[in-house]
């Protein structure tokens, strides 16, 4: 399936509505993490205690503390000086980082990989507003890159929402607008992620959890690097959306594969031409599962033939309960 004209809604593109009207099911998914690093005010505690919003205990003060804590009620029943001590209320920035370059507008089953990305991305930004998060992101293609600050309540998430589907990426290319090689095509879309990759390093602040929805194909080192320096201060989740043909080849048959720009004839007859497609494709994916466990980043992986909205709560479930996500290519040999 590739993008053709007339564009299908919910197959080959998004609209606000429907992502709106997702809004429905978004009480199924559990943002809840263990790690909070957040240092803002909010609807989660922090693990250190300090002056803040939410009296935590009085305790035997110490030189050194703040007098105006004094607890002067337990400190006039108990004879002794005692403090308060507050626990601060915390917030948590929630970033989505959406894909929508052009490898991610291809799908053979369902509908294409940008769309359910687009529909997982606005189902986490309502779980967020649910949780009174503040919601942002960064919403990118080889064209257009939006950068959406983090904010608070529904229109957080209406304008995240109402930019997703007004991209630019939605709209059919002309002949022409393509590379002329795979090879030019393959170092576009390094740039392009690399690239994403680096604003997302400057939009992020220390505490967010982000959620980085693509089909990671083209994770130079340069974006690799960006986003190991990104999971330092902050939580990180990879959401990867994937198509059966992309991991092996169909049995014998000549096809012709379109992306809308170019075209091309395949034999997949040629047994050696199926053994190194699904070699390539494996040696990718046990690239992106080390990197993944070298950085403790959780891996959600999603093919388009799955029941997308499940395998998400799924992989949310298990990264909440500190359980390690099965892999597709576990187990195989690359």
């Amino acid at each position: 399936m590739s993008r053709n004209k007339p564009q299908a809604e919910g197959i080959t593109r998004v609209s606000a509505q429907a992502l709106i009207r997702l809004r429905l099911q978004a009480g199924a998914f559990l943002l809840d993490s263990k790690k909070i690093r957040a240092r803002q005010g909010g609807a989660y505690l922090s693990n250190f205690k300090g002056r803040g919003m939410e009296f935590d205990e009085s305790r035997i003060y110490q030189p050194g503390d703040d007098i105006r804590n004094m607890d002067w009620r337990v400190t006039a029943r108990t004879g002794s000086a005692h403090t308060k001590v507050f626990r601060e209320e915390r917030e948590r920035p929630v970033l989505l980082w959406l894909d929508l370059s052009h490898s991610m507008m291809f799908a053979t089953r369902n509908k294409f990989k940008a769309v359910i990305a687009a529909e997982l991305a606005s189902l986490l930004a309502w779980s967020a507003n649910n949780n009174s998060d503040r919601v942002g992101g960064l919403i990118f293609s080889e064209d257009e890159h939006i950068e959406l600050k983090p904010r608070r309540g529904k229109t957080a998430v209406l304008d995240f929402i109402g930019r997703c589907a007004r991209h630019s990426a939605w709209e059919p290319k002309e002949p022409g607008a393509a590379p002329e090689t795979d090879t030019d095509a393959g170092a576009s879309a390094k740039r392009n992620t690399s690239e994403a990759a680096a604003r997302l390093h400057k939009v992020a602040h220390t505490g967010s959890l982000i959620f980085l929805l693509s089909d990671f194909r083209y994770m130079s080192k340069k974006a690799r690097s960006h986003i190991a320096n990104i999971g330092r201060h902050n939580s990180l989740v990879f959401i990867q959306i994937t198509d059966p043909l992309e991991q092996s080849l169909p049995g014998r048959g000549v096809y012709r594969l379109t992306d809308g720009l170019r075209e091309i004839i395949l034999n997949a007859g040629n047994r050696k031409l199926r053994d190194d497609y699904h070699q390539r494709y494996l040696q990718r994916q046990l690239r992106l599962e080390k990197f993944c466990r070298q950085n403790a980043i959780p891996l959600i992986e999603i093919s388009t033939a799955d029941n997308a909205m499940e395998k998400l709560k799924q992989g949310l479930l298990s990264r909440n309960n500190g359980q390690q996500l099965p892999t597709r290519s576990r187990g195989l040999k690359a």
